[in-house]
């Protein structure tokens, strides 16, 4: 790689195995990189250095951290953003985009199919025992239309491009996708740090997903209501997001609430203000199902607001995502998402999934099993990375272990290949130089009354440990800005 010798990529390793985004096969800089790789050339490591540290000043100004809970603590630490940003053409973004979107609207019939006729369940397409199992169910949705007809108004679809080159969904997060302001965020620190290079690629702009969100939260208004008021709903400053929960209210233009701040009166939300109680038509919860009404779910909740529930089953207001996605939140569901796609739109999948084995059915469980050592085991419900074990990491004491954990209680957990994540130039503050290391992206996709809206860029995260598979914040992962290029 000629191109690399004397600068801050002299130390970066090409690996055959892993699709590279910068490289071709060849190691030459792929034609849509060739601008930027120049720019950033150019650069000694001591500048770099100097950049780095000027990026991570702006998260740190901007107050952007998120917690990381372990057995004994909780720290809150400033998000890792790296200077080289991911670069989407438009032709490539088109399918992500038409993708995504498919998905979240299969979803949407989905969720409202298993909440009222079940035909997808009657017809053997899903089992009973997939959906009645689930933690997430909730019976108190059965029958209940939430306001234009939308159950997942927020989604995140998580993708990587593996060794093929093809893009395949990893997952689909519906009950509180989290993230979506890092990519603002990242996009305002790069910006600082370099202005110059968005001079030579024309990128799509980011910043217009909060009005975008707010228009969605407006076109899912009660009956009756003309100009409804929306709040966004906070377990409060210690939770890990509490970050994002509060730029997007302040990015909207809508209050910041905690349940406290909320209450119940005839069916009808209020909201407790120094002119008085003011209704409240529309609220953006990021709050657990369990915890968002004490009198319909977890009595001992304080983070909730009592009779919120029974307000939203009488129509009077409506709640972004709806209680009870979780139900498709679940990784045995996406086992099925082919078919739920034919089955609810007529369509073929546009975007791959990853092959998955449901250990709940015998002869998944028999080859999981038997080949923990080639597979990624994880539990239907957790998020952030948490409770994954990849095979070939693992002793055999591990191994053996993982089995235990497995029969024990097998409908808690799907398998899947080791995937080849595509890999990306990412700085190491250690080297002062760039690495390869491995990115996945997570798409955001709004669905409203009427109007859907997919992100033009999304958030790519970075697996910053050497050869980790795991991107998620909570296990040591960053982030990258994500351009997609308008032409």
């Amino acid at each position: 790689m000629s191109e690399t010798q004397n600068s801050i990529f002299a130390s970066y390793e090409k690996d055959s195995k892993f699709y590279d985004e910068i490289f071709d096969e060849k190691g030459n800089v792929k034609k849509v990189y060739q601008t930027l790789f120049d720019l950033y050339s150019g650069h000694s490591s001591q500048d770099f250095a100097k950049l780095n540290e000027k990026a991570k000043a702006s998260f740190f100004n901007q107050g952007i951290t998120f917690q990381v809970y372990n057995d004994k603590e909780a720290k809150e630490k400033i998000f890792p953003f790296d200077l080289f940003p991911r670069i989407i053409g438009q032709k490539e973004w088109d399918v992500i985009e038409r993708g995504v979107l498919q998905r979240s609207k299969a979803l949407n019939h989905f969720i409202w199919d298993i909440y009222h006729d079940k035909k997808i369940i009657k017809q053997g397409i899903v089992p009973l025992d997939l959906i009645s199992s689930s933690e997430n169910y909730l019976h108190q949705m059965i029958g209940i239309d939430p306001p234009g007809g939308i159950y997942n108004h927020v989604s995140g679809t998580d993708l990587i491009k593996h060794s093929d080159g093809k893009y395949y969904v990893l997952e689909d997060n519906i009950r509180c996708p989290s993230g979506v302001s890092y990519v603002v965020c990242n996009r305002t620190a790069l910006k600082r740090a370099l202005f110059g290079v968005f001079n030579h690629y024309n990128a799509h702009s980011v910043t217009d997903y909060a009005q975008n969100l707010l228009e969605m939260m407006e076109s899912v208004k009660p009956r009756g209501v003309d100009e409804p008021n929306c709040v966004v709903i906070t377990p409060g400053v210690y939770n890990s997001a509490y970050y994002e929960h509060s730029y997007l209210a302040k990015a909207m233009g809508v209050e910041l609430v905690e349940g406290r701040d909320l209450f119940v009166e005839n069916d009808f939300v209020y909201m407790q203000t120094i002119r008085g109680p003011q209704r409240v038509d529309v609220i953006y919860r990021r709050v657990d199902d369990q915890f968002l009404d004490p009198l319909e779910f977890k009595p001992e909740s304080m983070l909730g607001v009592p009779g919120l529930f029974s307000a939203y089953k009488n129509g009077n207001v409506c709640l972004v995502n709806a209680p009870g996605t979780g139900v498709a939140d679940d990784k045995a569901v996406y086992t099925y998402m082919p078919q739920i796609i034919k089955y609810y739109l007529g369509e073929e999948p546009i975007l791959n999934n990853v092959q998955t084995y449901h250990c709940s059915r015998p002869e998944d469980m028999k080859f999981v099993l038997e080949n923990i050592d080639k597979l990624v085991i994880k539990p239907v419900d957790e998020a952030g990375g948490y409770g994954i074990s990849i095979g070939n990491t693992l002793t055999k004491d591990e191994i053996q272990k993982v089995k235990k954990t497995i029969m024990a209680s097998p409908r808690k957990y799907i398998a899947q290949p080791i995937m080849s994540l595509s890999v990306h130039a990412t700085y190491i503050e250690e080297s002062e130089s760039f690495e390869s290391r491995h990115v996945d992206l997570r798409t955001y996709c709004l669905l409203g009354a009427n109007k859907d809206f997919v992100l033009k860029g999304g958030l790519t995260r970075v697996a910053l440990k050497k050869g980790n598979l795991i991107v998620n914040s909570s296990q040591g992962g960053g982030s990258k800005d994500t351009w997609v290029l308008k032409s």
